[in-house]
């Protein structure tokens, strides 16, 4: 069998309330009470959210352990996370491309990534739940979920910088564009404004509407590559969203300096092309145990960084 399945219901409604707790008082705490104002988010403020949430989500990975009283679910865990949490990065560079594009002041990136972050809490609940129905029903859909991994991370391992998106060539936006009444101030940045009756929309609706389809692209990767490790959607679901709830500090964190750590796309897509490949020599009865990929998985992410730092990218552009 792939991964593990866990579904022992003498733990699993403790973990899920806890979880649900915690999702709400982010929630609450986030929007009513330190940022009801927009305001830029400074990058020891990014540093002390990111450091926050890493804790939070490797707390929540201890509480597992405890409670699953074995090693295996808490590493299942921890693999997905790391997983997610690393492949996010590529989520980091398309938002700053959308803002970019757009021209967003810097005091309105906060409450546009929140309500990003919102709507990733319930689009990945479904894409993850309805993705384990149909594992339910047809388990070799998960050895399709092993070529498409092993497909995605040979494409990004040979993608450059000609590959860049181009945000205004996205067909939702143009539809968007051609069906709603989109206005041209940004208005405090309010994303809906009425006026003489009408409802109209403003440029941030529409940075909204980018950042969340491309977050669900970049889910068609991260979510199967989760399934290759578990099936079960609590650890799935958990890992996932405590990755991405971690996201939005760490685009403020490395926006300025993303780029220097530029072997990184090389190593997660050598994970994409370990974790499909894993879920497809199980085909012919060959097993790599869970400790192996979380160690694959790390070392690779770590090493991915160090080698950048070490040996700094060369600037290929001819000085004038």
């Amino acid at each position: 069998m792939l991964g593990i399945s866990l579904f022992d219901n003498t733990y699993e409604p403790v973990l899920f309330a806890v979880f649900g707790g915690i999702i709400l008082i982010f929630l609450v705490i986030d929007l009513g009470v330190f940022n009801r104002k927009a305001h830029k988010i400074s990058t020891k403020s990014a540093l002390f959210q990111s450091i926050f949430w890493v804790v939070i989500s490797v707390c929540f990975g201890f509480l597992i352990y405890l409670n699953d009283g074995g090693t295996e679910t808490s590493l299942a865990y921890f693999s997905a996370y790391l997983t997610e949490y690393a492949l996010s990065v590529d989520n980091i560079f398309v938002i700053l491309l959308i803002l970019r594009y757009f021209k967003v002041k810097e005091e309105y990136y906060h409450n546009i990534l929140f309500w990003g972050i919102l709507g990733a809490l319930v689009f990945r609940a479904i894409f993850i739940f309805v993705g384990a129905y149909l594992i339910g029903q047809f388990y070799w859909i998960l050895y399709i979920f092993g070529v498409f991994l092993v497909y995605s991370g040979i494409k990004i391992f040979f993608e450059g910088e000609e590959d860049e998106i181009d945000p205004g060539k996205n067909p939702i936006l143009k539809f968007a564009r051609k069906h709603l009444k989109i206005t041209k101030g940004d208005f405090g940045g309010r994303f809906m404004v009425r006026k003489g009756g009408s409802l109209l929309f403003t440029p941030l609706f529409l940075v909204i509407i980018l950042i969340e389809t491309t977050d669900l692209i970049f889910a068609v990767d991260s979510i199967p590559a989760a399934f290759a490790i578990t099936q079960s959607e609590f650890i799935i679901y958990t890992s996932n969203i405590f990755a991405v709830l971690g996201l939005r500090a760490k685009f403020f964190l490395l926006a300025n300096i993303i780029d220097k750590f530029y072997l990184l796309q090389k190593g997660l897509a050598f994970i994409l092309i370990f974790i499909g490949a894993k879920m497809l020599i199980e085909l012919v009865d060959i097993h790599i145990p869970i400790v192996a990929s979380f160690t694959v998985i790390i070392v690779t992410l770590v090493g991915s960084i160090v080698m950048s730092i070490v040996l700094p990218e060369k600037n290929t552009e001819s000085s004038d």
